[in-house]
């Protein structure tokens, strides 16, 4: 009898063992819930696409607040830094691209990467774009000019090579081979017929990043510099 009521406290026992271990483990690991994970790396500013993610499911306690759960959220939206390959998808890790406001107009020229903040400008962003004209294409002396003050940048291509044929009409025309990035701007028709202009004509074309909330404009004064003019 006393040996049967020794297997039977330890039969008891066992059961109980098992079965808190069964309890921390579902405690542990909790419901499972829909997630996404990245299929291949993406680069930042560059619209994103359904098929770029793989659905997943994982414990809901250890999802971060941040997961995207439904991939519609993914529409209309561009990454905002580089996304690499594995990673789960986060609600900070992407935005809603730009909108273009009424009486502005979408206008992109290329950029060389060596003068243009290469890696600070994103969408949103606001930049001065300046002009500079050699004393060919001047007549007179050579000039640097502001073209636009506070554009609203509005979408950031890829980095890609960029040449130009040579064209006797334009210094501009004659840039050595290199890596230029396409960047579209926000304008009314007065600025993006100054920015065409500069594209054309100009013997460079550079950004220079304004500082967030910064609305002050350029003054006039200060639009055009010339050396003979600098005190």
């Amino acid at each position: 009898m006393v040996l049967l009521l020794l297997s039977a406290l330890c039969a008891v026992g066992a059961f109980a063992g098992v079965f808190s271990v069964i309890h921390d483990a579902e405690s542990k690991t909790g419901p499972e819930t829909t997630a996404y994970r990245l299929k291949t790396d993406i680069p930042a500013y560059r619209d994103l696409d359904t098929d770029e993610f793989e659905k997943i499911s994982m414990p809901r306690r250890w999802l971060p607040v941040t997961a995207v759960t439904d991939l519609s959220a993914v529409h209309g939206k561009i990454a905002v830094t580089p996304l690499r390959k594995g990673s789960l998808l986060q609600s900070d890790m992407i935005v809603a691209r730009p909108a273009l406001a009424p009486g502005k107009q979408e206008i992109a020229i290329m950029i060389d990467a060596a003068t243009g903040v290469a890696g600070k400008i994103q969408p949103g962003a606001r930049v001065n774009i300046y002009a500079t004209f050699d004393a060919k294409e001047q007549g007179a002396k050579p000039v640097s000019k502001v073209i636009v003050s506070g554009a609203q940048v509005i979408d950031v291509g890829k980095l890609t090579p960029f040449k130009r044929d040579g064209d006797s009409r334009s210094a501009a025309t004659t840039r050595q081979a290199g890596e230029a990035v396409p960047i579209t701007f926000a304008l009314d028709t007065k600025d993006a017929q100054r920015v065409a202009y500069a594209e054309s004509f100009a013997s460079h074309v550079r950004l220079a990043l304004v500082a967030p909330g910064s609305q002050e404009p350029v003054g006039g004064g200060d639009r055009t510099y010339t050396l003979d003019g600098d005190k």
